[in-house]
């Protein structure tokens, strides 16, 4: 696989661009630690387990499911969002950038570079405008509270994402996602969290590399 091949690019956040997928397991723990030890943790197993899902899908779970709320209060919801954001936030401007983006960039120069993630997309954004990592993104930086499949669907109806094109992810949702919008995946290893993905990428025919940094000297990939 070449990646000088794709006429697009598309990435994920957390665990692709940057080392932040323990920042945000941490933030959901903590956000939910006022309703307890076992329904904090009981919220970051399942945030683990469904890596690339939006925080507002899973607070709701939270509510509804962890503390079987049958009908929560919006106040209770927007709480629980607030103090995630607040933590996650300080966590996410000290984090890890992914090394080898600016020469990614270079190789790909034909390329129109996206972001598409579960995390929310004016946080992202303002994220990488603090951190100058906007500027590699002339397709744009997507979020929530849209999907990814959603986001995915609309921005090649648009076409801002042409095809061929790829997506760079760290989660079985991003495989998921791209295979359901006709995108070739890319399975980005070094900070994922999803425990199972040797096993998964082997079944399902994945391509893998271990990070960004990794693709920029080289393909990379196996």
């Amino acid at each position: 696989m070449d990646l000088r091949h794709y006429k697009t690019l598309v990435f994920d956040c957390d665990g692709v661009l940057l080392n932040s997928n323990k920042i945000k397991t941490r933030a959901f723990y903590l956000a939910a630690l006022p309703y307890g030890e076992q329904a904090a943790q009981a919220l970051a197993d399942y945030h683990v387990s469904n890596g690339g899902i939006s925080r507002y899908k899973k607070f709701e779970y939270f509510l509804s499911r962890i503390l079987g709320a049958p009908d929560p209060d919006e106040s209770m919801l927007e709480r629980l969002l607030d103090a995630y954001a607040d933590e996650a936030w300080r966590g996410l401007l000290s984090c890890e950038v992914a090394g080898g983006i600016a020469a990614l960039r270079d190789k790909t120069e034909g390329s129109r570079w996206l972001v598409v993630s579960g995390g929310d997309q004016e946080e992202i954004r303002r994220l990488f405008a603090r951190r100058d990592l906007a500027r590699f993104f002339d397709g744009g930086i997507f979020g929530s509270p849209d999907p990814k499949d959603r986001i995915l669907q609309r921005e090649m109806q648009t076409g801002n994402i042409r095809k061929p094109a790829v997506f760079l992810g760290d989660t079985r949702y991003d495989h998921q996602a791209a295979k359901n919008a006709g995108l070739d995946f890319v399975f980005i290893s070094r900070w994922s969290e999803f425990a199972g993905w040797r096993e998964y990428c082997r079944r399902h025919f994945v391509v893998c590399a271990d990070s960004l940094a990794e693709l920029s000297v080289g393909d990379g990939i196996r």
